[in-house]
C-alpha cells in the first residue's frame, strides 16, 4: 500500500536536472503544527516581556514616588519637631508669666516630685494660660498691677539720643503738603539706635501697624500710654513687663516714614494724644534741629 505524500520538484537552473523530493503527509502537518507551536511562543513571550515592561516602568514610577513621600514625610518630621520644641517653650514661658504675675502660686505637683519633668505644664493648662493672658481680664490685671508694682509709670525719659524735627500738632504733611495733626514728635536718629522705654510699663502691641511701620505700644498704669514708631527692629513680646531705660528696639524708617527717626507719641490711658514735649522737658535738655521749634 503506498503511503500518501507530497511531491517537491528542484530544476538545476545550470545543468536542467530535475529532482524529485517526496514529503510524506505527517511531515508536512508536523511542520504546521510545529510553526503554530512557535507563533504562539513567540506571542506568548512577547506579550510576557510587554508585561514585564509596563511593571518595570510601574515599579520605577512607584519608587520614585516614594522617594519623594519619603523626603516630603522627613520634612513634615523636622517641622513637627521644631513646632513641639516652640511649644515647650511657649509652654514653659506661659508658667513663668503666671508666677510672675502671682496667678500661680507654685508650680503643679506633689511637693515630693523629683523629675525634672514635672516642671513642664501639660497642654491644657498652657491653653487656659494663654486665653487667660488675652483676655480683658487680663488686660485690666495686668494695670493694675503696674499701679501697685511700679513707680516709675509717668514718662520721664528720652526714649533716644537725638534731635527733635517735628513738632507736636498742626503741621504740613511730608509727602503731599496738606495740613496735617501730627499725634507725636519725630526724634532724628540712624537707622539701629537703641530705643528705651521712657518708663515703666507693659507692652500691649509689638508688631507692624501701618503707617506706624514696626510699633511697640507700652501701657504705664491707668494714666498713659507711649508710642514707638517706624522701628527698625523690636525687642519686647506683648505683655512683656519693661522698666524705664531698658531698651526695647531699635530706630528705622518702617512704614510712612521719609527718613530714619523715631516716632514717639505720649497718650492718655483712653488713646488721646497730648504733647511728649512736656515730658522731654522734664528728662533734661531738649535739643532741636531749628532754633524756632514751635511747642
Amino acid at each position: 500500500m503506498n503511503q500518501p505524500y507530497f511531491i517537491v520538484v528542484v530544476a538545476h537552473s545550470l545543468h536542467g536536472r530535475i529532482r524529485r523530493i517526496h514529503v510524506p503527509h505527517q511531515v508536512v502537518y508536523a511542520v504546521v503544527v510545529l510553526a503554530v507551536l512557535g507563533l504562539f511562543s513567540l506571542f506568548g513571550a512577547l506579550g510576557s516581556y510587554l508585561r514585564m515592561a509596563w511593571k518595570v516602568a510601574n515599579y520605577n514610577e512607584l519608587r520614585q514616588e516614594f522617594a519623594a513621600l519619603q523626603a516630603r514625610y522627613q520634612e513634615l518630621a523636622k517641622d513637627a519637631d521644631q513646632k513641639e520644641g516652640q511649644l515647650a517653650q511657649l509652654q514653659l514661658y506661659a508658667s513663668e508669666v503666671s508666677l510672675a504675675f502671682g496667678l500661680k502660686n507654685a508650680i503643679d505637683g506633689p511637693p515630693d516630685f523629683s523629675t525634672e519633668s514635672r516642671l513642664i505644664p501639660t497642654f491644657s493648662e498652657s491653653l487656659s494660660e494663654y486665653t487667660m493672658l488675652k483676655s480683658g481680664s487680663y488686660t485690666r490685671f495686668r494695670r493694675s498691677y503696674i499701679r501697685r508694682w511700679q513707680d516709675n509709670i509717668r514718662p520721664s525719659l528720652w526714649p533716644l539720643n537725638g534731635r527733635l524735627m517735628s513738632h507736636f500738632g498742626k503741621r504740613e504733611d511730608p509727602f503731599n503738603g496738606s495740613p496735617a495733626f501730627h499725634t507725636g514728635v519725630d526724634i532724628s536718629a540712624a537707622t539701629g539706635t537703641l530705643v528705651r522705654a521712657t518708663a515703666d510699663g507693659i507692652v500691649a502691641h509689638a508688631g507692624y501697624a501701618g503707617a506706624y511701620g514696626r510699633l511697640i505700644v507700652i501701657e504705664h498704669g491707668e494714666e498713659f500710654q507711649t508710642y514707638y514708631a517706624h522701628l527698625s527692629r523690636i525687642d519686647v513680646l506683648e505683655g512683656q513687663e519693661v522698666r524705664r531705660g531698658e531698651v526695647i528696639g531699635a530706630s528705622g524708617a518702617t512704614g510712612r516714614a521719609t527718613s530714619p527717626h523715631l516716632h514717639y507719641e505720649v497718650r492718655t490711658a483712653n488713646g488721646t494724644p497730648i504733647n511728649p514735649y512736656p515730658f522731654l522737658v522734664r528728662s533734661g535738655f531738649v535739643q532741636t534741629a531749628r532754633r524756632d521749634f514751635p511747642f
